[in-house]
């Protein structure tokens, strides 16, 4: 029996771990042709070789999301495999935190660079691919701290943010190539980004023990609980099929009722 995505050509950035992997396995199951990019080349070959271990079909790409030259031969390696490309997730991203007064023009350069610059470098390559096929959908990775700031994650906040305003207006630009662009927005999601998050929030005298810094955080989520990167997958689902034909421009909440807008 098909799959919701079957035969949909997605690439995903950051896909070696936590969301991004959790997308890449979930809709190769669903039938998609995964190209899983990473700038850890074995992590994406590993991930990849899972996927076709269980009867999907994946193909590792490596690639630093700030550097074009790096994004467009993946994108091209994986057209010429597979023929096309339908769906681009723009997924990669970090975090180091720093308090407000401590951030340094390296932090936010850092930031900015993978979250906000990868974003726009992964838009205008993928819809360089789309353009003459007149199809296609970009989905990029927001975060609750694209709608709201928070004192130690300053420059991680501006990237999201920057991230949204991408989002709308790669969504006027793209409209009449009949390309999507839409992005989703987690809260906090229990992936290694997060456990070094509550590492590196210890270092800098935010929070006091391990843990805690996920738990101060998660008393705020109306679900009762920190999200898994599966509880992702069905909107992920959502942006990569057809079921979304209808919607751009807009950023899904799916934080678990963290930030009610």
């Amino acid at each position: 029996m098909p799959g919701r995505v079957d035969e949909v050509r997605v690439v995903i950035t950051g896909a070696a771990s936590g969301m991004g992997r959790a997308f890449a396995e979930g809709l190769a199951r669903e039938g998609a042709v995964v190209g899983v990019l990473d700038r850890d080349g074995d992590a994406a070959a590993a991930v990849a070789n899972a996927i076709v271990g269980a009867n999907g079909r994946a193909m590792a790409l490596t690639a630093d999301v700030t550097r074009r030259s790096q994004v467009a031969a993946a994108l091209d390696a994986f057209v010429a495999a597979h023929g096309r490309l339908d769906v681009m997730f723009n997924n990669a991203g970090l975090n180091k935190p720093m308090r407000l007064l401590d951030v340094t023009e390296d932090n936010w350069h850092m930031i900015m660079d993978v979250n906000a610059l990868g974003a726009l470098v992964g838009i205008q390559e993928a819809a360089r691919r789309m353009i003459p096929r007149r199809a296609g959908k970009i989905v990029n990775t927001s975060s609750i701290a694209g709608r709201q700031g928070f004192a130690s994650f300053a420059p991680y906040c501006a990237s999201k943010f920057a991230v949204n305003a991408l989002t709308q207006a790669a969504a006027r630009a793209f409209a009449e190539h009949n390309i999507t662009c839409n992005a989703f927005a987690p809260g906090v999601v229990d992936t290694p980004l997060w456990k070094q998050l509550d590492r590196d929030l210890m270092e800098i005298g935010d929070a006091q023990r391990p843990g805690e810094a996920m738990d101060t955080f998660a008393a705020g989520i109306l679900r009762g609980r920190v999200a898994a990167p599966d509880d992702l997958l069905g909107t992920a689902l959502f942006l990569t099929s057809s079921d979304s034909d209808y919607l751009t421009g807009q950023v899904i909440m799916a934080d678990g009722g963290m930030v009610l807008i």
